[in-house]
Order: structure tokens, then C-alpha cells, then sequence
């Protein structure tokens, strides 16, 4: 288990931990909250082995922190030009030491060695690694022609989800999980949620994902003015008890309040008589004996709302024929086809669909973040939009600081204001004193995706185009956008992987699903069920694809390879005489065929019986070398011929392949 015992931390002249315990249980999956900057993640720093505690005690089991027994998300940007799947197989750290272990006994022909690091290899599950791999990214939305792609090929939220599916590549005892839905859509955070439910190990993460937590955690520990409290239950549950724990602290004060206005009163009272000066000093020792309990603080809540809009357009937006994509140099790339809608005062639009089906792509053609492909956008008369980007920095500058940035918005955008002006607006949403002048670049997400809020309220807009508003928010700061969207009079179109504020904000649901937009008619239980049934469909696709390109290819039938069908007529019209030269010609092709054909498929036969062979022996081998009564000069013998199976059944499956495209090119030129 893990362990804290008064444990004080702290960072530069910040106080992150101050006489913190908690205890963690093995299995436990652990929710750890608390506001923006209140040091989660100094708290994984620590239990990570990165930070060194002030004062206190950590206790954690060395296993849990060995390599392959702990794991976590780099938050790191990789670069790299290996693969997908062979950077996420290298999360396995157990079957990269196995991998490093064989190719020095290799190097060295060491038998014996080789034997122990194929015995590793298989107990590391070696033989379908890169298969879960590969499941591990087709979860995460990448696909199939994504597997092998290198990775400096992705943008850096891909990236990300490659780090993550690193981590859970790892067959950990500890996982740590820092804002793992951060880059994910609906649909992938779906396919995780049902991941970490079957996780074994004691998971902790940070999440400011009610629904997230609600799923798959079943303690909560709050991270609060430097202490850490535990509560059983997600995060709904840790809501209702803390309220009740701040309201009998809130009852308890105020009843000790009492009581000590109560001895004040009646010491002011009687101190100055002779016949009470003795229970007058009896009170005062009481006063002095008593405990003090402090005032129940919380952080002070964040609150905003949209201004009025000044006008409200009917409609606000028609769409005709539109087609939505990316312009190349070698031609357009059309991502969502032929939108036919009309935008209405008032509509409060969540946008669905899968994974790369152009939810952000759509979003910022509205919002002319990029130009049409084709089609037409007629836009109501006083039409303001208000676009929250998916990545910040596509509408930040990061050399300039929040003031500079509604600066130079209220003067080219408006409306107008003085500096003072800006100032305190910018103050609402908590950029105070230098925090004005400090450059965007040096801010934490939270800070960004609120100086995007400020910008979009300043603009008195009538419809918003907000694409995953809530990266980086904390709860408090998602709650207070859900208030201020439900408050707005406008019009809001919302893509977001955050089902709270899908299901507190969204009446209506537009799916972009097949190149198109359709109605969703249901809910957000309605539309999990949908992916997850997309999803079956998917992998059931997959499997079949897979299991036909490893099938041998079956004898060709009895068919005509190729009827020659004349073009000017219809065959039923063609005289007698064609049709049975026809016939004669497709005969003489098949034995001509069949004939070229024969050693081809000959030899085929018998490479297949030598990848069976060859398969039945090594996985013979395999099990011989699980065994404990095998003996040192056994165990060596065994691991060279396991060397020399696994080369020969390479090279017979090399020649499969080979034999197999001569025998499809034959047919084709049949």
C-alpha cells in the first residue's frame, strides 16, 4: 500500500503539502482532486520518486516502483520517427529487458541465456505484443493506416494520446494518470473508461472530469490548503459528503462561537465582583483551555456571464451545399460533405461523432478559421461569433500577456475600452496585479483557456462556436462556463468530450458520422451505446481483414477466368457462333492456367506444412522451457534450437508470401 504520514513538501516558497497522511490500499483507483495549482501534480512528482519530501514519511512497495511495476503518461512531446505501434510496445518494460536480454545472448551464443530470455520473452507476452499494441491505439481513435506511421507524423495532441497508450501498454502494479482525457474525444474517453475499469493494478488520477471519476474511481482524496483528505466513493459521492463534513464544521464553529461569547459576557460581567471574581476565573481558564476551531474557508467561487447579445439574427446561419476540408497543394481534401442546415436563434447544438469524422474541422470552417471547399454560408445580418479554439494557441499570442491581448482586441474588434477598464474585466476572471503582463507562453493550460473566455465575453457575441472548452478547466471554472452558457441568450454550438457540460447545456445533437451531419435522436446514454457498438463493428472488420491476409489464398474455382464480352451488342444478341468461340477461348485459358499454376501451388503445400511444423515445435519449446525441472545444459540446448525454429519459421512465412503474389499476378494475367 501507499503510504503518507505527515508529510510536508514544499516547492521554491510554496507550501504544497503541510502535515498531509493518507493511506492507499493495493487495487484502489484513486480520484485526487482539488483546485487548479493546489499541487496534484507535485503529489505524483513525489510519489513518482522526482521530488524529495521536507518532512515526514512516504511509504510505497519497491516492486510497485520497479520497471514494468509502475506506470505513467510522459508529458513530454516525443520525436521520434519510429512507428506508432513500436513506440507504444516500448511502454512494455518487462518485454523490452526480455528483447535486450535475447539480442546479448545472440551476441554472446549463449544457450543457456538464450533460453531464459525466450522463457522471458513468452511470460512477457511477446508472441501478440504488437497486436496490443495496436488495440491500445485503435481504442485511442487512431487508425488502421495510422499503426505504422511514424510518430513525428502527428500533431501534438495525437502525440499525447501515444504517450497515454505508452503508459497502458505497461502491465503495471501503479498507474498514474495526469489529466489523461485531456486530448481524447468522446468516443476514446468511452473506450478508456471501460480500459481502467478493468484495470487490476492501484491506479491514482487527476481529472476534473465528473462523469470520468464517477466511472471508474471508487475513493476520492482531496487536495485542499496543504492536506489531503479521503473519501470513499467518486466524485458525486465526495460532493455530497463534503458538503455535510463543511456543514456540521460550519455548525460546530458557530456553536463554539457562542459559547465563547457566551464566557466573555459573562467574565466582563462579574471579574470586577468579589463574589464571582472566583467563577469569573474559572471561565477564563475554560477560555483559555478551549480549542479553537477555525472558520470553514473554501476557494472563492469563479463566476462569469455572457453580456447581452445586441442582436439575435433569425437565422444566424444557413449552410448550402457546404462541403468542409483542408486545402493542399495537391488538391482539396473534403472531410464533411453537403450540409444543408440553417443555425437558429437560441439552438443549443452539441456536435457528436466518432474520432476524425470532422467535428474541429466543420467548427472552423464556421468559424472562418479556414475557407470552405465548397458551397455557401450566408450569415444573418449582425451575426457576431465568439470561436473557442480546441488548441489555444490558434488564437493566443505567446509572446504577449492577457492585457496586450484585449488591447489589441478591444481596438480592432471592439467593443472599445480604457486600459483601467480592461484591467478589471480581466481581474473577473482572476488575471490580477503582474499576472496582466505576464506572456501567454509562460501560463499553465488552466490560465490560457480562461484568458480565451475573457476574450470571447469581452466580444458581446450572438453565437458561440466552442470546440473543447473545458481542456485544462477545473471543476469549479467548468462549472461557472456551464452556468454562464445556460444564462446566454445567444445561440451555442459545442463539440466537447465532457458529458456534464454536453448534458447540462445541449438540447439538440447533430452527428457527423460518414462524411455528412445527421439529427441525433436520443441522448448521451443513447449515443455511448452507439459507440460502443460502432466500435464491436469496427474490431469485428479489423479481425476479418486480418485473419484474410494471413488465410492462404483458396484454389482458384472452376470459373472462366475471363469471358471476352463484345462491347456493341448485348450477349444474349450475339450470334451462335461467337458465343461458342467465347467458350472455347475461356477453356483453353483455364488449362493454360492450371497448367502454369500446378508447381506453384505444389510448392505452397509444402511450405505450409513446414510453418506448421515448424509453428508446433516452437511453441513446444516454449512450454519445455516454463518448466522448473529443466535442467542448465537442457534449458541452453533448447534455447539455440528455439533460435533456429524462430529463424527458419521466418523465412518459411517470407517464402509464403512471395509464392503467394507470383500465384495472384498469374491469375491477374490470366
Amino acid at each position: 500500500m501507499i503510504t503518507l504520514r505527515n508529510i510536508t513538501l514544499r516547492r521554491g516558497t510554496k507550501v504544497v503539502l503541510e502535515g498531509a497522511s493518507a493511506t492507499l490500499h493495493p487495487g484502489e483507483k484513486v480520484g485526487l482532486i482539488g483546485r487548479n495549482g493546489a499541487g496534484k501534480s507535485s503529489l505524483f512528482s513525489l510519489i513518482a520518486g522526482r521530488l524529495q519530501l521536507d518532512a515526514g514519511d512516504i511509504e510505497i512497495p519497491p516492486s510497485w516502483l520497479a520497471p514494468g511495476g509502475f506506470a505513467e503518461v510522459a508529458q513530454n512531446m516525443p520525436e521520434t520517427d519510429e512507428s506508432a505501434t513500436d513506440f507504444v510496445l516500448q511502454g512494455d518494460a518487462r518485454l523490452m529487458q526480455a528483447r535486450e536480454a535475447l539480442a546479448k545472448a545472440e551476441h554472446e551464443d549463449d544457450g543457456h541465456a538464450m533460453g531464459e530470455a525466450y522463457a522471458a520473452l513468452a511470460d512477457a507476452g511477446e508472441f501478440d505484443a504488437p497486436a496490443r499494441a495496436q488495440a491500445l491505439l485503435m481504442g485511442l481513435g487512431f487508425k488502421f493506416d495510422q499503426l505504422e506511421a511514424p510518430v513525428n507524423s502527428f500533431s501534438g495532441g495525437w502525440r499525447m494520446r501515444l504517450q497515454l497508450a505508452r503508459a497502458l501498454m505497461c502491465p503495471s502494479q501503479l498507474l498514474l494518470l495526469d489529466e489523461p482525457t485531456n486530448h481524447l474525444d468522446l468516443d476514446a474517453l468511452v473506450w478508456l473508461e471501460a480500459w481502467l475499469q478493468r484495470y487490476e493494478g492501484t491506479m491514482i488520477v487527476i481529472s476534473h472530469d465528473r462523469e470520468f471519476l464517477d466511472a471508474i474511481t471508487k475513493v476520492t482524496l482531496h487536495l485542499d490548503e496543504a492536506k489531503l483528505t479521503r473519501y470513499t466513493g467518486g466524485y458525486t459521492a465526495f460532493e455530497m459528503m463534503r458538503a455535510e463534513r463543511m456543514s456540521q464544521q460550519a455548525a460546530a464553529y458557530a456553536k463554539q462561537q457562542d459559547r465563547i461569547a457566551h464566557l466573555n459576557k459573562f467574565i466582563a460581567r462579574f471579574k470586577a465582583k468579589a463574589s464571582k471574581a472566583k467563577q469569573a476565573q474559572s471561565r477564563v481558564k475554560a477560555l483559555e483551555r478551549m480549542e479553537k476551531l477555525g472558520p470553514v474557508l473554501t476557494a472563492s467561487d469563479f463566476q462569469f456571464e455572457f453580456k447581452e447579445p445586441l442582436s439575435l439574427p433569425n437565422p444566424m446561419m444557413a449552410l448550402k451545399a457546404l462541403n468542409c476540408g483542408y486545402q493542399t497543394p495537391e488538391g482539396d481534401i473534403t472531410i464533411v460533405r453537403d450540409i444543408n442546415r440553417s443555425v437558429m436563434p437560441g439552438q443549443r447544438i452539441g456536435i457528436l461523432g466518432a474520432n476524425g469524422q470532422g467535428k474541429s474541422t466543420l467548427v472552423k470552417t464556421l468559424a472562418h478559421m479556414q475557407p470552405p471547399i465548397a458551397g455557401e454560408i450566408t450569415e444573418g445580418k449582425g451575426l457576431s461569433i465568439g470561436y473557442f479554439a480546441q488548441q489555444e494557441l490558434d488564437v493566443l499570442q505567446l509572446d504577449d500577456g492577457p492585457l496586450m491581448h484585449m488591447v489589441r482586441l478591444a481596438r480592432d474588434v471592439g467593443p472599445p475600452g480604457r486600459e483601467q477598464e480592461l484591467r478589471d474585466f480581466l481581474g473577473s476572471f482572476r488575471f490580477v496585479g503582474d499576472m496582466v503582463t505576464q506572456p501567454v507562453g509562460q501560463m499553465s493550460g488552466g490560465e490560457k483557456a480562461r484568458l480565451v473566455l475573457a476574450l470571447l465575453v469581452w466580444q458581446r457575441p450572438n453565437l458561440l462556436l466552442l470546440d473543447e472548452p473545458t481542456n485544462h478547466l477545473d471543476l469549479t471554472t467548468r462549472e461557472a462556463l456551464s452556468m454562464a452558457l445556460n444564462e446566454f441568450e445567444g445561440t451555442v454550438m459545442l463539440v466537447s468530450h465532457d458529458r456534464a457540460l454536453l448534458r447540462e447545456v445541449c438540447d439538440e445533437f447533430w452527428l457527423v458520422t460518414k462524411g455528412g451531419i445527421n439529427d441525433f435522436d436520443g441522448d448521451l446514454d443513447d449515443y455511448q451505446r452507439w459507440l460502443i457498438e460502432q466500435s464491436r463493428l469496427q474490431a469485428a472488420e479489423l479481425k476479418a481483414a486480418s485473419a484474410a491476409a494471413r488465410a492462404p489464398k483458396a484454389e482458384p474455382a472452376a470459373a472462366p477466368i475471363a469471358v471476352v464480352v463484345p462491347t456493341t451488342t448485348p450477349m444474349a444478341a450475339a450470334p451462335k457462333e461467337a458465343r461458342q468461340e467465347d467458350r472455347k477461348a475461356s477453356a483453353q485459358a483455364r488449362q493454360r492456367l492450371a497448367e502454369l499454376s500446378k508447381p506453384l501451388k505444389a510448392r505452397l503445400k509444402k511450405v505450409e506444412d513446414a510453418m506448421t511444423a515448424l509453428s508446433t515445435e516452437r511453441d513446444q519449446i516454449n512450454e519445455a522451457l516454463c518448466s522448473p525441472s529443466l535442467s542448465t545444459a537442457e534449458r541452453g540446448d533448447k534455447g539455440k534450437r528455439l533460435k533456429t525454429v524462430t529463424d527458419d519459421l521466418e523465412a518459411q512465412e517470407l517464402l509464403w508470401l512471395e509464392l503467394n503474389e507470383e500465384l495472384d499476378q498469374l491469375q491477374q494475367q490470366g
